[in-house]
């Protein structure tokens, strides 16, 4: 709105009413829709601002100008085809025209002449609630359809909570309104609250994230182990590879040490043999030029004549006689055939015996436990090599340790598995046992030490649960269970399975580190539970105990055996308490701490769960009977009420009339029961500290306890003529005894 239609005069503006709140909505109409809408909204109202102007308040002409324009909205209404449309938001705010100042979506009603008393914030009141829904129907047919960012919803405060509430269809998955779950497509389905619905999603997506980090828990343990295997093998090959180096360096050093030498030798004596025969050759080539001369000398001397010849032969023949005394050496001083010459080999040879000659390994160091590394009847048993050894095999020997529990024909025995790993499943052992292991390696020059000894212990076998002492109610459940193993565990893990059909198998929850056998667990209402119970130690988890089933429609309990007087009987359901004739003991019976001794009474197991708890006893009319709750520490040789432990509603009969009594410590208030119940009804409140009693049969309230409850407490029930009482439990509690 323009600032001169906000300075006029006389223009009370009230403070918009605590009813109403506005919500900003995304646009979804088309633009040009907008736009036209936009430009008819300003033309009218321009004309609206220039005819109040103009016109007195509460005139003739104001009346005038008011029943033009709501002829032109209902103009645009019929232009626009808006008169069906029942989806469009209360009112459309442009964005831009919000940023400026002075501008309000009340003024446009004002514009209008639909605002009468009803003006923007801050100047009076709202008027008559008819004005408020024109102003709103002309503003929203005048603006066209919101958006889900700027559209203005006008909610009153006083909504009716069960309409506007949000459901959660969990047969379609789908979100609903609460008008929508009556429809006829969701008439049959299963309807949740939607914020115990995203509880529930919630709790669902926090239970596979569990599973998901105990998958990747399991994973990076294998993976830690497979890296080990690797590295070892790694490091053995390594080694293996340097001692091959070494010695083939060392074999080859020697070989080219020995091949300079021989080589080095040969080129000796060969230089020797060529300059004998070179020397041979000198004196060959000596002796044949002296012939030589000789033989040609001879020939001089033949060719003179006799004087001569004889003068010069008798000089010649004694020359001749000399060189002829003279021996030649015609043997050749130095053959010229090889001479096979004998390397020795005696080093290289001592070499590459050496590389079989291995020494023997050091003794192997065993690793300590890893966790999740056993089963009930295997554990997983890892070591390594700190030294350079070449290994062919390993021993690996275990016993039952001898502070553990062995099975008797185990004890005193070793046994040996040969593997080539560095690590070994070994199998067939008794749970939850202590076992020591130690390890040998051993290659052809002989074994290695032993490593020191490591204590192992497998997994625990399985617990049981204790199905007839489970208790339950509406939202818990006390689970129970013996260990099944000899020697304690570490912790117990309960998994729980929402058994919405017969087939569902998915662990949805855990409660883990329990450690005792015995747990409260918080459960949700209505619902059908299977529960396995695993035990856990150093070794790892045991498998899944056999199922249990749990319901949580109602409170869930048993009859206590260890309480109750010989003269009464317990059927094997633990729900039926019998008295008969024949069993009525002649005297009574010792005092004990925890039977009935005088009364002849029976105690149900102990609720431990705070909250609302309701069962029915089905009672012979004729018959004398007592029931109600009663503390642990109760007298077990007084009758059922007579102290301040108990609370409870005491029957006797005679001569056609019922007598009923509501003790507490000795005491009775005068009530009068006309109506003789065959179904009573108990309702136990923690929270209230309340005890009441019902006639089941008719609904009718009989009586309430006020008693503070300090302690939890147990049913307890009295037959002082023979007689039965039927406890019926596990039962919603009723609509009659809820109000109470």
């Amino acid at each position: 709105m323009d600032e001169e239609a906000e300075e006029e005069p006389g223009l009370d503006r009230p403070a918009v009413s605590s009813d109403f709140s506005f919500y900003h909505m995304d646009l979804y109409d088309s633009d040009d829709r907008q736009h036209i809408l936009l430009e008819e909204n300003t033309s009218i109202r321009r004309e609206v601002g220039q005819a109040e102007v103009g016109s007195e308040p509460g005139g003739a002409g104001e009346a005038k100008v008011r029943g033009d324009l709501q002829g032109q909205v209902g103009e645009l209404v019929q232009l626009y085809g808006l008169e069906d449309d029942h989806d469009l938001g209360d009112e459309v705010v442009d964005e831009d025209r919000m940023e400026v100042p002075g501008y309000s979506p009340y003024g446009v009603l004002r514009d209008l002449g639909l605002s009468g008393e009803a003006e923007e914030p801050g100047y009076g009141g709202w008027g008559s609630a008819g004005q408020c829904q024109d102003a709103r129907e002309a503003y929203r047919y005048t603006h066209g359809r919101a958006s889900e960012e700027y559209e203005c919803y006008v909610i009153p405060e006083e909504e009716d909570e069960e309409e506007a509430a949000d459901v959660f269809c969990v047969t379609c998955k789908t979100p609903l309104r609460a008008a929508e779950r009556d429809s006829t497509a969701h008439r049959d389905h299963h309807v949740t609250p939607l914020d115990k619905a995203l509880e529930s999603a919630r709790d669902e997506i926090h239970r596979n994230m569990y599973r998901l980090e105990q998958q990747i828990i399991d994973m990076e343990n294998f993976a830690s182990h497979l890296e080990e295997v690797f590295v070892t093998v790694e490091e053995n090959f390594g080694r293996q590879e340097q001692n091959f180096e070494s010695h083939y360096n060392e074999i080859l050093e020697t070989l080219a040490q020995n091949y300079e030498e021989n080589i080095q030798a040969l080129g000796e004596r060969k230089k020797e043999k060529l300059e004998a025969l070179y020397g041979q050759l000198v004196n060959c080539g000596e002796s044949l030029e002296t012939c030589k001369e000789l033989m040609e000398a001879i020939e001089e001397v033949c060719h003179q004549d006799k004087a001569n010849f004889l003068k010069d032969a008798v000089a010649m023949a004694d020359r001749l006689g000399n060189f002829l005394k003279t021996q030649t050496d015609v043997e050749i001083s130095a053959q010229p055939d090889f001479e096979d010459q004998t390397l020795d080999f005696t080093e290289v040879e001592q070499l590459m015996g050496s590389m079989n000659a291995i020494p023997a390994p050091s003794a192997p160091v065993i690793n300590r436990q890893a966790p999740n590394s056993a089963t009930s009847s295997s554990v997983r048993v890892c070591w390594s090599l700190h030294s350079d050894d070449t290994v062919e095999r390993y021993q690996l020997c275990y016993r039952p340790a001898q502070d553990g529990s062995p099975h008797k024909d185990h004890a005193g025995k070793e046994f040996t598995v040969t593997v080539k790993e560095t690590y070994c499943s070994v199998r067939n052992l008794e749970p939850n046992t202590q076992y020591e292991f130690w390890v040998i390696a051993e290659n052809r020059a002989g074994p290695s030490p032993s490593s020191e000894v490591a204590t192992y212990v497998t997994a625990p076998s399985p617990p049981v649960i204790r199905c007839e002492e489970i208790r339950s109610c509406e939202r818990a459940a006390l689970i129970s269970w013996e260990s099944g193993n000899r020697s304690p565990v570490d912790s117990y893990t309960v998994e729980l399975t929402l058994a919405e059909t017969p087939e569902a198998s998915g662990v949805t929850e855990s409660v883990v580190g329990i450690p005792t056998c015995e747990s409260l667990i918080q459960l949700l209402p209505g619902q059908r539970y299977i529960i396995y119970v695993r035990a856990l130690n150093v070794g790892g988890s045991s498998a899944r105990s056999q199922p249990a089933t749990v319901h949580t429609t109602g409170t869930v309990f048993h009859l206590n055996k260890d309480t109750c007087h010989p003269a009464l009987t317990i059927s094997e359901d633990g729900l039926t308490v019998l008295r008969n004739e024949r069993k009525t003991p002649a005297r009574e019976p010792p005092p004990s701490r925890s039977r009935f001794s005088r009364c002849a009474a029976v105690m149900g197991n102990l609720i431990p769960v705070r909250g609302r708890h309701y069962w029915e006893v089905e009672v012979d009319e004729h018959s004398d009977y007592t029931v109600g709750v009663a503390s642990e520490d109760i007298p077990r040789q007084e009758d059922l009420g007579a102290s301040p432990q108990a609370w409870c509603l005491r029957h006797t009969f005679s001569s056609s009339r019922h007598k009923y009594e509501f003790l507490h410590n000795g005491k009775t208030p005068d009530i009068r029961i006309t109506v003789a119940p065959k179904q009573i009804g108990v309702l136990l409140d923690y929270e209230k500290s309340k005890l009441s009693f019902f006639n089941a049969d008719n609904s009718q309230h009989l009586y309430t306890y006020s008693c503070q409850l300090h302690r939890f407490v147990h049913p307890c029930f009295s037959l002082e003529k023979p007689g039965c009482l039927k406890i019926r439990n596990g039962i919603s509690t009723p609509r009659h005894a809820s109000f109470c």
